[in-house]
């Protein structure tokens, strides 16, 4: 038996398919658990050795509904539901 090239071609069965959380093709079939994000586990996968995946995913790289109002809101003391005062003209 060879290593090499003619074992490669030999290849074709999928060891991983898609991941229904985080969407890579990193979930492995046999195991029931996902390389990338750690899925079924509570808590998602990162470690410290991956700044640049942790990046990838991390606060800030999606729509941030709720995040990108945050500082202004915090700002002004989370102030709702009240009005500005109307300048009046002064008269002269």
């Amino acid at each position: 038996m060879t290593k090499g090239t003619t074992s490669f071609g030999k290849r074709h069965n999928k060891s991983h398919t898609a991941c229904r959380r985080c969407g890579k093709t990193s979930y492995h079939i046999q195991k029931k658990t996902c390389s990338s994000c750690g899925y079924p586990a509570k808590k998602m996968r990162n470690f410290n050795w991956g700044q640049k995946a942790k990046g990838r995913r991390t606060v800030g790289t999606g729509r941030m509904r709720y995040m990108k109002t945050l500082t202004r809101r915090f700002k002004n003391g989370f102030r709702e539901g009240t009005q500005a005062k109307k300048m009046i003209a002064s008269k002269e």
